[in-house]
């Protein structure tokens, strides 16, 4: 059983906390630069029961100003919730109208071999091979005749973000099976250039000190480890990991959550645009 110790330290990454606005006004105002694509696709992954769903309601959440749950997600299976390859966009002021940014949702990895998302799948979607609503098949990859292949994806098609979501609840943050998965992954990622970033999730659940108060996030010691032992079990640099605590009791927005949520999202959203402008 792990033993928690209350730990705060100095603020070691300084974050505008009650200033959200300038984050949302950011949001926004943001269109890409390169003509031909009118939206950012930002691909999430990571082991089953990490928070996927719950970041990407969590995200719409922040932008619609209220607490949405778009994504379905499950509080009780181990296993993955999410079966389909499925494609979020987020609305923006009148409908039919949406950010230039929407965020995919995949099946959840699993160490075992013949459970969660195959790693071949994940790799052709990262291409833009693989089209909504196809429902994965954990032990082979979608076949090029399958409805659901796209043999000629455009680079609207394509993954320009690739995020990792890992729960901070975890005790060794991932099992040597999860991560060798993972680094799969990420190598593929790299060989196609993708910028990759992660989100630590579940952060209240792992610290009392969160917990009792969000603003505490950037001062825990045990966070601050736990992002460690994320980097160095998957190598994503520490200045890409971001702490977030994503909406599951609450009803109302919180300015504070959606600060932490909001500093991730502007960092997501710059390296999917500094990715594609240099293409």
């Amino acid at each position: 059983m792990h033993l928690y110790l209350s730990a705060l330290v100095e603020e070691w990454r300084k974050i505008p906390w009650g200033n959200k606005g300038n984050d949302l006004q950011f949001m926004t105002g943001y269109q890409p630069h390169n003509k031909d694509l009118k939206q950012q696709r930002i691909l999430i992954y990571g082991p089953a029961g990490s928070g996927k769903s719950s970041f990407i309601n969590s995200v719409d959440s922040v932008l619609q100003h209220r607490v949405t749950n778009r994504a379905a997600m499950d509080a009780i299976s181990r296993e993955s919730f999410t079966i389909e390859y499925r494609t979020y966009k987020i609305q923006k002021g009148s409908p039919g109208t949406f950010y230039p940014f929407s965020f995919t949702d995949i099946m959840g990895i699993e160490k075992d071999t013949e459970k969660g998302a195959c790693v071949e799948d994940i790799k052709l979607a990262m291409r833009g091979h693989i089209k909504d609503g196809y429902k994965f098949n954990p032990v082979s990859k979608i076949a090029e005749d399958d409805r659901k292949y796209d043999k000629s994806p455009t680079l609207s098609d394509r993954v320009h973000v690739l995020v990792c979501v890992v729960s901070a609840t975890t005790a060794n943050i991932l099992s040597a099976e999860t991560v060798t998965k993972m680094r799969e992954v990420r190598l593929a990622a790299r060989d196609m250039r993708i910028p990759q970033l992660a989100i630590l999730t579940k952060i209240d659940e792992a610290c009392p000190d969160v917990r009792a108060d969000i603003k505490n996030a950037y001062k825990s010691k045990y966070l601050k480890e736990k992002m460690e032992e994320l980097h160095v079990a998957l190598g994503i640099p520490l200045n890409c990991i971001f702490p977030v605590k994503s909406y599951h009791s609450e009803i109302n927005t919180d300015d504070d959550i959606d600060t932490l949520i909001l500093s991730a999202l502007k960092q997501i959203i710059h390296s999917g645009e500094d990715f594609v402008n240099d293409l």
